[in-house]
């Protein structure tokens, strides 16, 4: 594939790839992406009112939102 080229070890596997980013740019974006949430996945979660109510307090966010 043009712009994907692999690093391959002494017996012929796929060890690295080397993306050219100005043709699979977008591409790269999406794998980055998803190794970022997948990492992250098991990260303790907060609710959407915490966030608010703190973004409040920090005067980031409106009274009303």
């Amino acid at each position: 594939m043009k712009g994907i080229q692999f690093l391959v070890d002494d017996m012929g596997e796929k060890k690295a790839v080397l993306i050219d980013l100005k043709t699979h740019g977008e591409v790269w974006e999406d794998i980055y992406d998803s190794i970022l949430a997948r990492k992250r996945a098991d990260e303790p979660r907060e609710s959407m009112e915490t966030v608010r109510k703190r973004l409040t307090r920090r005067g980031r966010l409106g009274k009303s939102a």
